[in-house]
């Protein structure tokens, strides 16, 4: 099928597709999917661009990028959508985000098949909403397992899904493949001390207090010095 559209939309979805490639390769790069494992998707007004089922994300290219509607419906590319797309269709209903990323970072997966929560350890964790959720298992691929998955995400930017893997969603692609990046740290640092003991858990007050500060001083930006 031949990618639809022309000016404004054809630029647009150009963009989507180069993001959307730059951030698969990065994911794979950094460890947190393997082979075909894992799938992306960005936004681009009323349309979705998904990663192809079966692509290799560290080898993603621009013919392995599939043009949806927001109906699911193949509008462009030559290749079916991923698996998953119900997964994202539900996620972008609900919370209309800019991008997602599901992905299987080891550690991350590994609490997944463990936990029914990834507490909030570590003030880094409020830029995900806190604590995180650990979706129930469905199997993968159904509606159950979007509903599931989309219900964990509420008032977060990442969850954890049982036994599968994690899912993160952003403004664009880079943001929520560092996103993913993040959660996958947060496992790692909930999982060493573990090792030594109970790990302490920020309580809502000190979250509520960490995110006063937060939104005061502006952490995590760039910042000129005051004249």
């Amino acid at each position: 099928m031949e990618a639809i559209g022309s000016g404004q939309r054809e630029s647009g979805l150009a963009a989507a597709t180069d993001a959307l490639v730059q951030a698969a390769q990065t994911l794979a790069g950094a460890g947190l999917v393997a082979g075909t494992a894992g799938n992306l998707s960005v936004r681009a007004g009323d349309l979705l661009a998904v990663t192809a089922t079966g692509a290799r994300l560290g080898e993603l290219r621009a013919e392995h990028v599939t043009i949806v509607d927001l109906d699911g419906r193949v509008v462009g590319g030559q290749l079916a959508p991923t698996s998953e797309l119900a997964l994202h269709l539900e996620i972008y209903r609900r919370f209309a985000p800019g991008s997602i990323v599901h992905a299987h970072p080891p550690v991350a997966t590994a609490l997944a098949c463990v936990l029914d929560e990834l507490p909030c350890i570590h003030p880094d964790m409020l830029e995900l909403g806190g604590a995180l959720r650990v979706a129930p298992y469905r199997q993968f691929g159904s509606q159950g397992f979007a509903q599931v998955t989309a219900e964990a995400l509420q008032d977060r930017q990442a969850a954890l899904m049982s036994n599968h893997g994690t899912v993160a969603i952003g403004e664009t692609p880079e943001q929520a493949v560092d996103r993913t990046g993040l959660l996958e740290w947060a496992a790692g640092l909930y999982w060493r001390g573990a090792l030594i003991g109970t790990p302490r858990v920020l309580s809502e007050d000190q979250q509520q207090e960490l995110r006063a500060t937060i939104s005061r001083i502006g952490y995590g930006h760039i910042h000129p010095l005051d004249s």
